[in-house]
């Protein structure tokens, strides 16, 4: 019985960290992570077919914008800081062009935004500006052919795109082969920096499929 209850002890104090840094508080984080989603891979899904925002008009998007997510440096990240205060109308009308679902917006603000130490204005703004400063290389802007390459290319490309940007900076991510998002690593005043040691990429067999943004 003593030996039962030491283990549940120590495996509850191995929890505990983790589910401390997911509250946070306001402000207090290392880093950020932008993420791109790569939009044909999301509207082909269950998901995607009922996100009239996103994948129901007539424009079709590659890149667009997931959010930027406080981290921190040893892992993980802060979640849902602070009571959520409602997001200006005009905030989101501003967004849209690159964050082209009302419903994200208003998740990312309330599960990431809250964690930034501002105002939405403030957090929204820092967004757009992060996704202003990550060029997109050629190959993968709007394709409208299906395109594949290796993890490790799709890095190389992000680099080459983006000087000061090393691959260390940048993870693809997949669901199942098909890409699913770009990740990239900033540090609090939007420069490139190398990712935490949580933020790699997750590819089945290190391979990235982008089906055609058209």
């Amino acid at each position: 019985m003593c030996r039962l209850m030491f283990v549940l002890i120590a495996l509850f104090a191995s929890l505990t960290p983790a589910v401390a840094r997911e509250k946070g508080v306001p402000g207090q984080f290392d880093y950020y992570v932008l993420s791109l989603s790569w939009s044909p891979t999301w509207c082909g899904g269950k998901a995607g077919k009922a996100d009239t925002d996103q994948c129901g008009g007539a424009r079709r998007y590659g890149f667009v914008v997931h959010g930027l997510w406080p981290q921190y440096a040893k892992g993980g990240y802060p979640a849902q800081c602070a009571p959520v205060q409602p997001v200006p109308a005009r905030v989101v009308e501003d967004m849209l062009p690159v964050m082209p679902s009302r419903k994200l917006i208003l998740h990312e603000w309330s599960r990431h935004g809250t964690c930034d130490g501002g105002t939405a204005q403030d957090y929204f703004a820092r967004t757009r500006q992060a996704f202003d400063k990550v060029k997109l290389p050629p190959a993968l802007q709007n394709p409208e052919h299906p395109q594949s390459f290796s993890v490790e290319q799709v890095e190389r490309m992000f680099a080459d795109a983006n000087p000061g940007l090393g691959r260390k900076g940048v993870a693809v991510m997949c669901r199942g082969n098909q890409a699913a998002e770009i990740r990239v690593c900033l540090d609090r005043d939007l420069g490139f920096r190398t990712c935490g040691r949580d933020v790699r990429p997750r590819c089945k067999g290190g391979v990235a499929h982008f089906p055609a943004a058209r």
